[in-house]
């Protein structure tokens, strides 16, 4: 298994027993992301029980991770945060975006690590894992954003 994979269940499990002290700033969207997994896209979508579109998801693991509020939409998101000039300088958490709908930053996913995003992808599929190097994604490629934790 893929050691950013791995990471993200072996949170998880510290998780589901409570161990909340062993999870990084770094590490909690990361885990709140991959606790969306299978949640069905919904057009305006915010929350795990009515479905996601990709901004949604976006804003919702951050609220839940950070208890950030980030701005609705993927253009006001692909401002948020400082740019990431290249792929290979890309870290767990970052926001990928993409140019979909012929329209730049039109959607919007998180980085995982080890080349792969999750995301909300559209009408009739589900919050998936998928990899940056499919010649759909990186074709489609506009730019990340990095995040980071805030400081109380």
């Amino acid at each position: 298994m893929r050691p950013a994979l791995l990471a993200c269940l072996i949170a998880l499990s510290f998780r589901a027993w409570g161990w909340h002290d062993f999870t990084s700033d770094r590490e909690r969207p990361l885990i709140q992301a991959m606790q969306t997994l299978g949640v069905k896209y919904r057009l305006g979508g915010r929350s795990p029980d009515t479905g996601f579109d990709c901004s949604g998801l976006v804003t919702h693991v951050f609220e839940r991770a950070w208890g950030v509020l980030l701005p609705p939409g993927t253009e006001a998101l692909s401002k948020v945060g400082t740019p990431v000039a290249r792929l290979k300088e890309l870290q767990p958490g970052d926001l990928v975006f993409y140019n979909t709908r012929n329209r730049p930053y039109s959607h919007v996913g998180i980085y995982l690590g080890e080349g792969r995003f999750v995301h909300a992808p559209r009408p009739g599929a589900k919050v998936r894992v998928e990899s940056l190097q499919t010649s759909y994604w990186r074709e489609r490629f506009d730019g990340a954003r990095r995040l980071d934790p805030p400081t109380f």
